[in-house]
């Protein structure tokens, strides 16, 4: 069996045709294979939506929420809707074609197709997950950078679509090349304003004694599938969880600090702009064996 896997949907979203009339909802081809035209705008205009899905044990994790989001990005770039069926059938059916292994992944894409056509472009391509001990257990070097926008943006700005979850992803490649030239491993956004936002393919977690925090809702920030789980785990372990405006001088005096996310999982900040941060391994265990064994 493979390392990877690949399906193409015939019919991204009932809302639009079908690009084989009468055809299966999606085809499983060779991911070595070339299937993309050079008119979609998803190549040239970034102009579609993703979503990554972190796999244990053949398991889909957070499969639902993810949907969810997915379909929330869609209609803020006024996409059409996606079939959330055709897409469960078609990650289910990637992740079924692996090779068995404890960690891998799911990511969806849709784009809004060839300019001048009706018909989103959709796709579902599986892989089993690299090796994320060491960041797990030992920790990660962390920088903060402006992201140039205030942080009340997603009230000021839609259109600027900062908490959809999009194809373009320049800037966010951009900063971890930035972070790598100050001999950093990740990134935390600031606002142009001082507030803590996200990472950039990531959500800021942070502890305050028996409380578990995340930066405040309507940032312009992503809704966390991983801190969501994370809040479910705090809270059979009876901490209080929350949301919090706050500066990087806040988030300096928290008591440990993570980035969490759907396949790298629970990420500790063992160094944050060149200053050493205390790392709380017990509740990192526990987090990162929370999340491998999570069923919904």
């Amino acid at each position: 069996m493979p390392t990877t896997a690949l399906a193409l949907l015939n019919r991204p979203s009932a809302q639009a045709p079908e690009h084989k009339p009468g055809g299966f909802a999606f085809k499983l081809v060779d991911p070595a294979g070339q299937y993309l035209s050079v008119l979609d705008l998803g190549v040239t205009r970034g102009d579609g939506i993703f979503e990554t899905i972190s796999v244990g044990d053949g398991a889909p994790q957070a499969l639902e929420p993810h949907l969810r989001r997915f379909a929330r990005s869609a209609a803020a770039l006024g996409m059409p809707e996606p079939d959330l069926d055709a897409w469960r059938t078609a990650i289910l059916a990637v992740i079924s074609e692996l090779d068995p292994a404890p960690e891998a992944w799911v990511k969806t894409v849709m784009t809004r197709g060839i300019e001048g056509d009706s018909r989103p472009s959709g796709w579902a391509y599986a892989s089993v997950s690299g090796d994320f001990t060491a960041a797990r257990t030992e920790g990660i070097r962390v920088v903060t950078l402006d992201r140039g926008y205030r942080h009340d943006v997603e009230r000021t700005s839609p259109w600027l679509l900062t908490g959809a979850k999009t194809l373009s992803y320049a800037v966010n490649r951009s900063v971890l090349r930035e972070a790598a030239r100050r001999n950093a491993d990740d990134v935390i956004f600031v606002s142009s304003d001082g507030y803590v936002l996200e990472g950039p393919t990531s959500t800021v977690l942070y502890r305050r004694g028996d409380r578990l925090l995340t930066p405040g809702t309507g940032l312009g920030i992503l809704e966390g599938t991983t801190q969501g789980s994370l809040f479910e785990l705090a809270a059979r372990r009876g901490m209080r969880t929350g949301f919090e405006l706050l500066t990087p001088a806040e988030l300096e005096t928290a008591d440990a600090i993570w980035l969490v996310s759907s396949v790298r999982h629970a990420a500790p900040i063992r160094e944050l702009d060149g200053t050493p941060r205390p790392v709380d391994a017990e509740l990192t265990t526990a987090m990162n064996d929370h999340l491998a064994n999570r069923v919904s």
